[in-house]
């Protein structure tokens, strides 16, 4: 049916169609709580169908522990990926009622012993916020001084050329869509999946060939950089260096578990010079895509039935997008920001991430809550350049990568991990919104059961 379609348009479409099944794709995080939803009001609509979970933010410990027990008059079931649904569904809908049975009861029985092992699962130790944000990193500012960057503002690339982006492509993700296990390049010689590996690679760079040579899909971005500094745990880009009118603020989350001594519990505002320090510091952000154009090539496919080569497609426009986003970010830092104008890293150690700082995005695991990305979009007027926001926050095209870039030093990847409520009420006023409706967002960090 499409991308973030609401529940009851689902259900309502399944009953004029006389559906047999009900399945469920998420593809960022808060399609977890929204699968949790629809199961409930499948429940309280008197629906008894199956109901079959899969995608790529989904589990099986999730579906059992979160999603089932919501829905008791049907079956539901976590599907790994796609190749596997079509035994799922068989068996969901056999008609022999015995060999029915046995595999609904042999589903039953391990859905709940995942959750009583999960029941088990003792969780880490949270402790309080004031606690977690004296333990924060701490950069002594007035010997690290932030590299002021070329200009202030936001450019758009329109028609960027997909020959450069191609150049930057990192193949290791590409395998995963065709369920071929190993890292790439060894993938291409192992002795069970070389084989494929290598023939699917060879269809992808013809393909590719003819994405560039053709201009099959449309590359457009858009970026800024801005003054910043932190407030607290929070990031406040502003218009000018008079950093006196507030353009957006990045809402942070904070590590809340209990760490060894030495280990801070870090959050993305602790690599940002304080707003009294009166140290000048910068935030850049940026929104990509090379999915433009791809949806009417995919359609063309399908109504040949080759799924194969829309398959090819898709994940090709994907690497694409994730290719833009590498080499715009080089880019910044070697020019339109200029923090390391001296750079000369490979396009493998680019993909091994060598370089000096980092670009998280929203719905990382240093920055879960997807809704930030709602003041990031309007930062970069992101619809500009053809890159529009669902109302669950997915991008369309979906072979779309947005995110920030910051350039400190020592600046690095982490997980947020479990939260306590204590910190979900702090940023709940902080982004002004009711603590049910951040709980919802933060559901896969909370280290609590919502009352």
């Amino acid at each position: 049916m499409g991308v973030m379609v609401p529940c009851q348009k689902i259900l309502d479409t399944a009953r004029e169609e006389n559906a047999d099944i009900i399945g469920l794709s998420g593809l960022i995080t808060p399609s977890l709580e929204e699968m949790a939803n629809v199961a409930r009001e499948m429940q309280r609509q008197g629906f008894t169908m199956p109901l079959l979970i899969g995608g790529a933010t989904t589990s099986r410990t999730h579906t059992a522990v979160k999603i089932a027990p919501g829905y008791t008059s049907g079956p539901t079931v976590w599907v790994p990926d796609a190749s596997r649904s079509v035994t799922v569904c068989s068996n969901l809908l056999a008609e022999d009622e015995v060999a029915r049975r046995n595999y609904l009861d042999e589903l039953r029985a391990d859905y709940d012993k995942v959750r009583q092992q999960h029941a088990g699962k003792k969780g880490p130790e949270l402790i309080p916020l004031a606690e977690a944000r004296a333990n924060a990193f701490k950069t002594d500012w007035k010997s690290s001084v932030p590299s002021a960057p070329a200009f202030v503002g936001v450019k758009q690339l329109k028609n960027y050329d997909l020959a450069e982006i191609a150049a930057h492509i990192d193949w290791a993700p590409f395998f995963q869509t065709w369920d071929l296990a190993g890292s790439y390049p060894k993938i291409l010689d192992d002795a069970v999946v070389g084989s494929e590996a290598r023939k699917v690679l060879a269809d992808a760079k013809e393909m590719l060939k003819k994405i560039v040579d053709g201009r099959w899909l449309q590359a457009n971005g858009v970026f800024a950089i801005y003054p910043a500094n932190s407030v607290g745990d929070d990031i406040v880009l502003y218009a000018n260096e008079k950093r006196e009118s507030p353009l957006m603020t990045w809402h942070g989350l904070r590590q809340q578990n209990k760490k060894p001594t030495g280990n801070p519990n870090l959050c993305l505002s602790d690599f940002i010079a304080p707003r009294d320090s009166g140290v000048k510091d910068y935030v850049g952000a940026f929104a990509v895509t090379a999915g433009l154009g791809v949806d009417k090539r995919v359609k063309a496919y399908g109504e040949k039935h080759d799924d194969y080569n829309a398959i090819m497609l898709k994940a090709l426009a994907d690497r694409m997008a994730e290719a833009f986003a590498e080499l715009l970010h080089k880019r910044v830092r070697r020019e339109l920001w200029g923090y390391a104008k001296d750079e000369a890293l490979s396009n493998e150690e680019m993909i091994a991430e060598k370089y000096r700082g980092i670009r998280p995005a929203p719905g990382y695991p240093a920055c879960p809550d997807h809704t930030e990305k709602d003041a990031l979009f309007g930062l970069l007027s992101a619809p500009g350049v053809g890159i529009e926001l669902t109302d669950s926050f997915a991008m369309v095209p979906a072979s779309s990568v947005s995110g920030f870039y910051l350039a400190h030093t020592q600046a690095q990847y982490f997980a947020v991990g479990k939260i306590d409520r204590d910190q979900v009420e702090d940023y709940a006023r902080r982004k002004g919104m009711s603590v049910v409706e951040a709980e919802r967002w933060l559901a896969p960090n909370l280290g609590y059961e919502p009352t």
